[in-house]
């Protein structure tokens, strides 16, 4: 089976944790809930610093989640967040989502948040996924879609954002626009019942559009996304440096308002 063959986009910069620590079951994964039960086996792929793994641990109680990650310093923080929570339901692995090291028929529940669109295959991830979850049991999988993602008012700078983030995560061998394609890919990792949707993140308060956009602009120029830019010939580190301006002036604006949308997939095992 092909191993990992992208690079993770983002990195772990405490920017970008910054985001990730925010992330809730509720924020993140409401298509998902109506699907836990308690007892249930659940795997939940690039964890990340465990948030929203932490909710589900407490909705399947006293069932088992195993959460991994490509990244195993990550699963310190995760485990961190279970402990903290009084979680001990919860183990932690590293693992690669093309080849899971699991057997077949594992879980009731796979979940991947924001992952396939970091993936080298994609299908391949899913094809995986599918192999270790129970007949009846459900593949769960969400991503965002960076052209599809819109804001008001119009401040130069961000447009370009748009398009180097672009450049920049496909030349890693991801895909941003993940979200338009998760129908497609599940159907061609053999998935036959499949429940698609969308939801979104909003980012209009005062608050949000402070906290947004101050994580955008230190990730734009101190992250692993900004070396990656550089080194890879999709931007100068001034023009990452007057990109990250751009989304502050946007954060300051009294207008701002900022959509994420994101791609859904429920598929029947």
């Amino acid at each position: 089976m092909p191993k990992e063959s992208a690079v993770y986009t983002h990195g772990h910069h405490e920017s970008v944790l910054r985001s990730h620590r925010w992330r809730t079951a509720v924020n993140s994964a409401a298509y998902l809930i109506p699907e836990l039960r308690p007892g249930q086996a659940v795997l939940d792929v690039g964890c990340g610093p465990g948030t929203i793994t932490a909710d589900i641990a407490g909705l399947v109680a006293p069932g088992r989640v195993t959460a991994v990650d490509a990244n195993g310093e990550i699963l310190e923080d995760a485990a961190r967040v279970a402990a903290e929570r009084g979680l001990d339901n919860v183990e932690f692995a590293t693992a690669d989502v093309h080849a899971l090291d699991f057997p077949d028929d594992s879980f009731d529940v796979v979940h991947a948040h924001q992952v396939l669109q970091h993936v080298g295959d994609p299908v391949q991830a899913l094809r995986e996924m599918r192999r270790v979850c129970r007949p009846g049991g459900v593949v769960a999988a969400r991503d965002s879609d960076y052209a599809a993602m819109t804001w008001y008012p119009e401040v130069p700078g961000m447009t370009e954002w748009q398009d180097v983030y672009g450049r920049v995560a496909r030349g890693n061998g991801g895909e941003p626009d993940a979200g338009r394609r998760l129908l497609s890919w599940a159907r061609e990792a053999g998935f036959t019942d499949i429940t698609p949707s969308a939801a979104a993140w909003c980012f209009a308060t005062p608050e949000n559009r402070a906290w947004w956009s101050g994580l955008w602009a230190d990730r734009t120029t101190a992250s692993v996304y900004a070396k990656l830019a550089v080194e890879g010939g999709h931007a100068s580190a001034e023009q990452l440096t007057a990109i990250a301006d751009a989304w502050r002036a946007w954060g300051e604006e009294p207008d701002g308002w900022f959509m994420v949308p994101h791609g859904e997939v429920l598929c029947r095992a």
